[in-house]
């Protein structure tokens, strides 16, 4: 019995420790918002609004004060930056794509790993607009 646990918790560190070392690909997660409407999905959310040529910019600083958040790509003068965003226990990488074109803010957040986020991306969009708006 003690062999099995051991070996459990020997994988479950493994996970963790593979979780929190895995490299985050700028050529996979730094990509245009493919969206021209709200979406809300199990690991994650789009939303896009009407929005000053500032938005992106205050956006920008409003992402760069959370917690365990780091600018993967990209700036707000370029009018696409993406984020990176780590739980607090496990360190799960949760992407952030935000895009200003045309009076558009587009911003995806979406999960790596899992197929949920129990709504953790959607609350971080939700709150992001709420602060720039």
């Amino acid at each position: 019995m003690r062999i099995i646990l051991g070996g459990v918790l020997c994988l479950l560190l493994a996970v963790m420790v593979a979780v929190r070392l895995a490299p985050d690909d700028p050529a996979r997660w730094h990509q245009p918002v493919a969206s021209d409407s709200d979406q809300d999905m199990p690991g994650g959310a789009i939303r896009v609004i009407p929005a000053e040529p500032d938005a992106l910019a205050q956006a920008d600083v409003y992402l760069q004060t959370l917690p365990r958040t780091t600018r993967l790509a990209g700036s707000a003068e370029e009018g696409m930056v993406t984020y990176v965003t780590r739980s607090r226990v496990f360190g799960f990488p949760d992407y952030t794509t935000l895009q200003y074109n045309n009076g558009t803010l587009r911003a995806y957040a979406r999960l790596r790993f899992g197929v949920s986020d129990l709504g953790v991306n959607r609350g971080r969009l939700e709150q992001l607009l709420a602060a720039i708006q």
